[in-house]
């Protein structure tokens, strides 16, 4: 029985393959776009909220200072959007090309850290999005007022707003994929439970490193930040700890097993 499917394609199909998925994979973006631009606003007044929390309902003002700066915000906010709508079928585009050239067992290995993906990203981006902008742009807006005589007032232009909250977005939630980074490592054994548990004082610095290049420059949005990088850190100890204990009780059912083969034969 075999346990690889089409292993041994022409590297013409191959490609034909690719060039299928990517088809694919470039029309849902497109179809999503085509929607989210049409609710371009919508989405914009959604990215907006944790602004219009932080300044108060109908306080402060979104600016552009440029004729078409608007125009192409609307147009990178329907982009943004539909990336995220479009990405279940991009993964499953990439899974479907992908998974003909794996074995039945990493398929199986491969498939839950595929789920886990835009999950951990969502969940990333929720809490940018619920919890860390608001309190950032409170932080920010505590420097308006009366300085020395003259009136400081924050009018954040629309395109430089949208480029902050992606920012933020894009860097909670991939951080978020640390732990399926480090299990991938794990399982690929590039890294050892030990070696990971060994380095975790400079995992605590990379992750404030991280946090201060990745967020705008506040203490305050870098450690909210870095605190999750570290507590996914200590969980993908965890969870590595638990994938191990099933390998090595797996490992040990398959020796019991051809042992009690081996004793059935003789």
């Amino acid at each position: 029985m075999r346990d690889i499917d089409n292993s041994r394609a022409p590297l013409m199909e191959h490609l034909i393959e690719l060039r299928r998925r990517l088809i694919w994979s470039f029309a849902a973006l497109g179809v999503a776009f085509a929607g989210c631009f049409y609710f371009a606003d919508k989405i914009l007044s959604f990215l907006a909220q944790p602004l219009v929390k932080a300044f108060g309902a109908g306080q402060g003002k979104l600016i552009y200072t440029k004729l078409y700066e608007a125009f192409f915000t609307e147009v990178r906010v329907a982009l943004f959007a539909a990336f995220f709508i479009a990405f279940p079928i991009i993964a499953m585009q990439i899974w479907l090309f992908v998974a003909p050239g794996l074995y039945a067992k990493e398929k199986r290995a491969f498939l839950p850290f595929l789920v886990a993906t835009p999950i951990l990203f969502l969940a990333g981006g929720a809490l940018a999005y619920y919890v860390v902008m608001p309190t950032a742009f409170r932080f920010f807006l505590k420097y308006q007022g009366n300085l020395g005589g003259i009136e400081q007032e924050a009018l954040p232009a629309i395109g430089e707003y949208l480029s902050m909250v992606m920012q933020f977005i894009f860097a909670f939630g991939v951080a978020f994929l640390l732990p399926i980074l480090l299990m991938l490592l794990e399982r690929a054994g590039i890294v050892t439970r030990t070696q990971l548990v060994e380095g975790r004082r400079y995992a605590i610095l990379i992750a404030f490193v991280i946090a201060a290049v990745a967020t705008p420059p506040d203490v305050v949005s870098q450690f909210m930040l870095a605190i999750p990088l570290w507590l996914l850190y200590e969980a993908s100890l965890i969870a590595i700890w638990f994938t191990e204990r099933r390998r090595a009780k797996d490992a040990g059912s398959a020796v019991e097993a051809q042992t009690t083969e081996t004793g059935t034969q003789a």
